[in-house]
């Protein structure tokens, strides 16, 4: 989530709220998957309870977390997320972004179309001013990948992926190609034209990760996680997914 030097941001009810401190954002990146009790953040960290009990307080009255006794054992504690994570900072990188500015004012904006040129645009805006948007966009995938589903009727997995496959390519979203089914394993190749548009960065990865995320949830009604194997660089022509 967070190398310890960078800023990383969460979203809550109330708002976003920025951490800095590698103890707290290492706790919420360990409550991710679900609840856990105060020994095992513990454990998990290698603090001492004292120092985790005032990371715990802080998180805790920033409404990043909840804490409520386990119905098992009252002495005990258990923690939850309250929060969403959205973005870290990072190093800015401006050249991709005026990459694709030119392009934009170049004639060749007409070959990629300008919606997907504006679309990408942000995505080098972002990056340019310091900030990776690659969770948030994973998050506005999976909403996306919910929405699209709706346009698509097969349950079963094989039909679903060929009708998937034909909803892509009629609307110029890109392709993938099944490269393996056990465990599932997807190859997806010049998404919203990313390896086309001459910019030698790509930055679409997390965006497709959380549309498949978003249709196979929707789909098959369970927590369906798609990781990144490798993503569509300079030396790669697809990002790679495996269901895990």
């Amino acid at each position: 989530m967070n190398n310890g030097d960078s800023t990383a941001i969460f979203s809550t009810d109330e708002g976003f709220i920025a951490l800095n401190g590698p103890v707290k954002v290492k706790i919420l990146e360990f409550l991710k998957p679900g609840p856990r009790s105060f020994d095992e953040i513990v454990k998990h960290t290698e603090k001492a309870k004292a120092t985790i009990s005032v990371h715990l307080k802080d998180l805790k009255s920033s409404n990043l977390l909840e804490e409520r006794v386990d119905s098992n054992d009252k002495r005990k504690k258990i923690y939850s997320l309250t929060c969403q994570y959205v973005a870290c900072s990072q190093e800015p990188g401006v050249r991709n972004y005026l990459e694709m500015l030119d392009v934009m004012s170049s004639g060749e904006m007409g070959k990629y179309g300008c919606i997907k040129c504006v679309f990408h645009a942000v995505q080098y805006g972002f990056r340019a001013n310091g900030i990776n948007c690659d969770p948030i966009m994973r998050n506005i995938g999976r909403d996306v990948g919910k929405s699209l589903s709706k346009n698509l009727v097969s349950t079963e997995q094989n039909a679903l992926f060929e009708e998937m496959m034909k909803f892509w390519e009629d609307n110029e979203i890109g392709r993938f190609t099944v490269i393996g089914t056990d465990p599932l394993t997807i190859a997806v190749h010049n998404f919203f034209d990313c390896r086309s548009i001459p910019v030698d960065s790509k930055s679409l990865c997390s965006f497709a990760q959380g549309v498949f995320e978003g249709v196979f949830r929707d789909k098959f009604g369970d927590e369906r996680n798609m990781q990144i194997v490798e993503t569509c660089g300079n030396d790669c022509d697809s990002c790679i997914f495996i269901m895990k």
